[in-house]
């Protein structure tokens, strides 16, 4: 299970910075002749690339699939779905719109610029043209479940805006722990929910199939939402469209070292740089979606791992202040906005 689907808490686990700045690792051998005369020289491995402070931060592009697929996606009640064919279109209209920069920007201003959910979410939907909707829910009734967190509650606050604006008669709860608020969605206390393809996956695969399972959640994401509806069903939910908009780990530089050594993906940076200083939650060098992966997907040189925290603001302070070169943070964090 990747890091994503245990991190949301976000809980801060402080750590002394520890840096040890080690040499690059082996270079690899080139083929060649065996002669003195005409053996050619080893490749040269990537040069150690200091960090580079800075108070703007790049996530690069996982252009390797490391992470599973975590875009965010309307979970439903499934008899509510199927008893009122409009609501799921309704909702696709709001996810045809929603992509990471989009989500980075709601919860920038939610997070930072303070604005209240609601207000977030009906400019959002104004400036997309999803204010105005054919009045299909001729008032019946839908319950948007808001989780307690800011990006939770921006989304349910958005999908309430489309909702109403489509003729439904529409009400927020705020809701805590996805195993509680599973139970209310199943029941038909609540109607929709915003939710993670992945994360959701293997929550339904462990309720489903039991601790231990065998993990359904991939990197295709088209697989794992089929695998998604299936788990559903099983329990009596159903799904709309997933956005493009994605919540799930990302490793990010400042602003300043993607433009010094020109990365913009995590395989650029494996190839540009070697000696990097990595930056993440305690249990990252023992994750294949952390430093494992990092490591065998992407050939990164990993010369030190620093003891921070999940995408939190220990990870985001230490990449500011030069600490480390490339930290663990969440791909919808406000700190990424433009």
């Amino acid at each position: 299970m990747q890091l994503r689907t245990t991190t949301r808490a976000r809980v801060a686990l402080a750590a002394g910075f520890l840096v040890l700045v080690a040499a690059c690792g082996s270079p690899g051998s080139s083929g060649g002749s065996t002669t003195a005369a005409t053996t050619t020289s080893d490749a040269a491995a990537p040069a150690t690339c200091e960090a580079v402070p800075g108070d703007t931060f790049v996530a690069l592009a996982d252009d390797q699939h490391l992470q599973n697929p975590d875009n965010v996606v309307p979970a439903l009640n499934a008899a509510a779905a199927a008893g009122d064919t409009d609501l799921v279109p309704v909702l696709d209209s709001v996810s045809a719109v929603l992509d990471t920069p989009a989500l980075v920007n709601l919860n920038k201003a939610v997070s930072v610029d303070r604005q209240p959910p609601a207000q977030a979410a009906a400019d959002f939907a104004a400036a997309q043209g999803i204010n105005s909707q054919d009045p299909v829910g001729k008032g019946r009734k839908v319950v948007v479940g808001a989780p307690n967190f800011d990006e939770g509650r921006v989304l349910a606050n958005l999908y309430a805006t489309v909702l109403t604006a489509a003729g439904y008669d529409v009400s927020i709860q705020d809701i805590g722990n996805r195993e509680l608020y599973l139970t209310d969605l199943e029941s038909g206390a609540l109607t929709v929910v915003p939710e993670y393809v992945s994360t959701l996956t293997e929550f339904l695969n462990t309720a489903v199939n039991g601790e231990g399972a065998t993990p359904l959640a991939s990197s295709d994401l088209d697989a794992t939402v089929a695998q998604l509806t299936t788990l559903g069903k099983a329990v009596g939910l159903a799904f709309a469209a997933p956005a493009k908009a994605q919540d799930q780990n990302a490793y990010a530089v400042t602003s300043g070292f993607a433009q010094e050594h020109k990365v913009a993906t995590l395989s650029e940076l494996a190839a540009a740089c070697g000696g990097i200083v990595l930056g993440g939650p305690p249990e990252c060098p023992e994750r294949p979606f952390c430093q494992i992966g990092l490591e065998q997907t992407y050939g990164i040189d990993i010369a030190s791992f620093v003891s921070l925290d999940a995408g939190g603001n220990l990870t985001k302070q230490a990449l500011a202040q030069g600490t480390i070169t490339l930290g663990m943070i969440l791909s919808s964090d406000p700190s990424l906005a433009g």
